[in-house]
């Protein structure tokens, strides 16, 4: 597949380009397939390109220093990460990882930043997008303190809730739900630990499931009494 104008077009950041500028992107990006749990991004390499995710789904992961693996963020469709190397010339703290068969178009950084050092709108998402990328990664650091663990499963849940408006009174749901072991990497804990939670939550109508990929919060005002420790399960 050619990276195409409308190709980018596709994701958010790009949607206002002039298609002159499009036009150049599009000639210095690249479109590659992944199999699953292949390694789009590698921590410590000087990578100087942004992932943009055409289809599929990745994760940025970490590594504890006895070598558990952690999740840190999902990028879903539509999404993209490794910006960081447009601001600096650093190396990739993380690696990010296809959770499934993914189609990325990779745009090389110092194009990307000259495009945006033109266009303030590119300029001023990528820096939304860094901000929020660190605001997520401090929350999701400061869960893995939490020394109970059904508080710190139902913490991530509440997270991962991704409505404007979180009303207590309805309930809720949770698109493209990760799996037990995508949980259990999240927080440092074991698929079998995060499956015992969810049994229980299950087990106090709290979540139900809604095929593979959705997850029902039926009482909200529950989860989140557990998740602040209010409550226990």
């Amino acid at each position: 597949m050619q990276v195409t104008p409308q190709l980018l077009k596709s994701f958010t950041l790009f949607r206002d380009l002039s298609e002159p500028e499009l036009d150049k992107l599009a000639l210095k990006s690249q479109v590659e397939r992944f199999a699953r749990r292949a390694i789009i991004l590698t921590a410590g390499k000087k990578e100087n390109r942004v992932c943009f995710l055409f289809e599929g789904r990745l994760q940025g992961v970490d590594f504890t220093i006895d070598g558990r693996e952690v999740g840190i963020y999902f990028v879903n469709q539509g999404d993209y990460c490794g910006e960081l190397c447009v601001f600096d010339q650093g190396v990739q703290p993380e690696h990010v990882i296809a959770l499934n068969s993914t189609v990325v178009v990779f745009v090389p950084a110092e194009h990307l930043r000259e495009v945006a050092s033109r266009n303030p709108s590119i300029m001023a998402g990528l820096g939304n997008k860094l901000a929020s990328r660190v605001r997520q990664m401090t929350i999701q650091r400061s869960l893995l303190g939490l020394p109970n663990i059904p508080q710190r499963v139902c913490n991530q849940l509440w997270l991962l809730i991704k409505s404007p408006n979180k009303n207590l009174a309805a309930a809720l749901e949770i698109e493209n739900s990760p799996t037990h072991m995508e949980i259990a990497i999240m927080l440092n804990v074991s698929r079998e630990t995060v499956t015992r939670v969810f049994q229980q939550l299950q087990k106090k109508n709290i979540v139900a499931r809604d095929g593979p990929n959705k997850l029902i919060i039926k009482t909200p005002e529950d989860l989140k009494k557990i998740a602040e420790g209010l409550t226990k399960l």
